[in-house]
């Protein structure tokens, strides 16, 4: 069952940032570790390059990158931030949570600071608790929270794996969220979660249920593992369905929508799917091309792409448009949000 959360009058993005490491993956490098051709790899899945992190880079060093160029887009100080909420399923350690380790990176001591994970719908996720925090005027006299999405696939996926090591790479993500305007703001957000599909993507060992032998790694039960079949079935039947509920529980007809921000997952599913969305006066955001899937990172990318095109006053999105955000991936869990832009 999908749960709707309604308006939250008054809270919305005030500033987008974004972070790609600099190790550049071209499909010929990639294809030749899978054993797939670099013109395989741009037909199935519209990737023509990825990054990936440099050793001394993990998820917390993303996404503070991406958080100090969301805050200086804001114009919101580290220490005014109440809340800190980072997205990710590769974070720096079991524990402790990656947020805390973007807190200290930041200077910003006086925020709470904790994790998502809900793999690649963990950006919608995060950006729903984090709103849902300042709405509640939870903030102890701050009115701002930052959000983030990061991930580091290269450190998880199998390189000789044909399915999944062609689509994946690293990347970091984040908005700061805060007081707008009136008419501005998040309009709404919902969630779904088909536990029952949890088989179809994962990391199987390293956790509690099994945790770290030298049989799991020998067996690679450390790496990142999808059903893709399953998982694009999956997409190709919930999206247009989880898009419908959305706008038809707040009111907005599909026309009205002037920009879909996806999950980058895959270029060339998200194209074949894009028509039964019904999403007709929309512009669709697909940055996949040039970072790959990037897990949790990759909404709030595209959307941080989409904000710094040229084009006044605010690149691709101007003031009042409508922007709808969707998230999909493991778990399987499905995300998204509403909003109308503007400060």
């Amino acid at each position: 069952m999908t749960v709707y959360a309604p308006a939250l009058p008054g809270v919305g993005i005030l500033g987008t940032g974004s972070y790609l490491p600099e190790h550049l993956v071209t499909n010929d490098t990639a294809g030749q570790r899978a054993g797939v051709s670099a013109q395989w790899i741009e037909r199935k899945t519209g990737i023509v390059q990825r990054r990936y992190a440099a050793r001394h880079e993990a998820a917390s060093d993303l996404a503070a990158e991406a958080a100090a160029s969301a805050l200086a887009d804001a114009g919101v100080r580290a220490e005014d931030l109440a809340w800190i909420v980072v997205a990710t399923s590769t974070p720096d350690h079991p524990q402790p949570a990656t947020a805390a380790l973007v807190q200290h990176r930041l200077g910003a001591h006086g925020a709470a600071a904790f994790d998502v994970n809900a793999v690649c719908a963990g950006f919608v996720a995060a950006l729903h608790t984090a709103a849902r925090l300042l709405a509640g005027d939870g903030g102890g006299g701050r009115r701002c929270a930052l959000v983030v999405g990061a991930d580091v696939y290269s450190r998880i996926i199998d390189p000789a794996d044909r399915r999944t090591a062609p689509l994946f790479g690293d990347g970091a993500g984040a908005v700061v969220i805060g007081p707008v305007g009136e008419g501005r703001g998040l309009i709404g957000t919902a969630m779904r979660t088909d536990g029952h599909l949890h088989e179809l993507i994962g990391v199987h060992a390293g956790g509690s249920r099994q945790p770290a032998t030298e049989k799991t790694v020998a067996r690679g039960e450390h790496h990142f593992a999808m059903q893709g079949r399953a998982v694009r079935e999956f997409v190709e039947r919930e999206l247009p369905l989880a898009v419908e509920g959305t706008l038809n529980r707040f009111s907005v007809a599909p026309g009205q929508v002037d920009h879909f921000v996806p999950h980058q997952a895959n270029g060339e599913m998200l194209r074949s799917v894009a028509g039964r969305l019904g999403l007709t006066s929309a512009r669709i955001h697909l940055p996949v091309d040039r970072h790959g899937n990037t897990g949790a990172a990759s909404v709030p990318l595209a959307l941080d792409h989409a904000r710094r095109q040229p084009g006044p006053p605010d690149g691709a999105l101007r003031d009042g448009q409508l922007v709808l955000l969707a998230g999909f991936g493991g778990g399987m869990t499905l995300g998204t949000a509403l909003l109308r832009w503007g400060r």
